[in-house]
C-alpha cells in the first residue's frame, strides 16, 4: 500500500469517450487499487488527444502537487509515454510521479518505454499513410459509402481500421513487457519459467488470453528487444 499524499491524473483521447466516462473509471480503480487505504487529495481529468503536449489539466494537476508537495499517480504508464518531449518535460517538472501499473519503473525504464512507444506509433502513421497513398495512386476510392456496417462479420478492412488494430496490439504488448519488468524488479525473476509462473499467479494473460509459458515469455521479451535496438 502506498503512503503519502496523491494527487490523481485520469487521460482519456476523445470528447466522446469523456461524456461517457469510458477508460476513466477503469483507470480510477487501479489509482484505488494501488493506493489501498489512501485516496488521492484531488483528481484531475483530461479530455485531449495523446498527440498533443499542451494539456490544461495536467498542468493543474502539476501545480496542485508542488503547491500540496504530493505526488502525481497516474494509471498507465502509456498514457503519458507517447511522447519523449513531453515525459521530458515532466520529468523535468520537479514533480514526483508514479504509474499504478508499473510503481518501479525508474526515470531509464520510463524514457526507454516513451521512446519505444513514440517510434512504433510514428512507424504506425507512416505505415498508414504510406498504404493509403500506395491505394490512392492505384485508383482505389478511399472510405466505404456504408461505412463500418459493411465490414461487420467479414475478414475485411482498410488500413485506417489494421493500423488501429495494430496500436491496440502494441500498447498491450507494452503493458505485458511493464508488469515483466514489475516482476524480475519485485522478485528477482530472471528466467523465463519463473516469469511466466509470476504472470500467471498474477493473472495477467497472454495478447491471445491464454497462460504463460517459458517459450511465450520468451518470444515477447525478444520482440520487444528488437524493437528497442532497432529504434536506436
Amino acid at each position: 500500500m502506498a503512503t503519502g499524499r496523491f494527487i490523481s491524473y485520469l487521460r482519456v483521447s476523445t470528447d466522446k469517450q469523456g461524456k461517457a466516462g469510458l477508460g476513466i473509471e477503469a483507470q480510477r480503480e487501479l489509482v484505488h487499487r494501488h493506493l489501498g487505504e489512501e485516496r488521492p487529495i484531488q483528481e484531475f481529468v483530461e479530455v485531449e488527444s495523446g498527440k498533443r503536449n499542451d494539456r490544461p489539466q495536467l498542468a493543474a494537476a502539476l501545480a496542485a502537487c508542488r503547491a500540496h508537495g504530493a505526488t502525481l499517480i497516474i494509471a498507465k504508464l502509456d498514457r503519458l509515454a507517447r511522447n519523449l518531449h513531453f515525459i521530458s518535460r515532466l520529468m523535468e517538472s520537479g514533480v514526483d510521479f508514479i504509474a499504478a501499473d508499473n510503481p518501479h519503473a525508474n526515470r531509464l525504464t520510463i524514457h526507454i518505454l516513451s521512446a519505444v512507444a513514440e517510434e512504433e506509433a510514428r512507424m504506425i502513421s507512416r505505415r498508414t499513410k504510406d498504404a493509403l497513398a500506395a491505394a490512392k495512386a492505384r485508383g482505389v476510392k478511399l472510405g466505404n459509402p456504408n461505412g463500418a456496417r459493411a465490414f461487420r462479420g467479414k475478414q475485411i478492412g482498410n488500413a485506417a481500421a489494421l493500423a488501429a488494430v495494430k496500436a491496440k496490439a502494441a500498447s498491450r504488448a507494452a503493458d505485458i513487457v511493464a508488469q515483466i519488468e514489475r516482476i524480475r524488479s519485485q522478485t528477482g525473476a530472471t528466467s523465463y519459467g519463473a516469469i511466466a509462473r509470476a504472470l500467471n499467479e498474477s493473472g495477467v494473460r497472454t495478447p491471445r488470453g491464454g497462460r504463460w509459458h517459458p517459450m511465450s515469455v520468451k518470444l515477447v521479451m525478444l520482440r520487444r528487444l528488437t524493437k528497442a535496438v532497432a529504434a536506436a
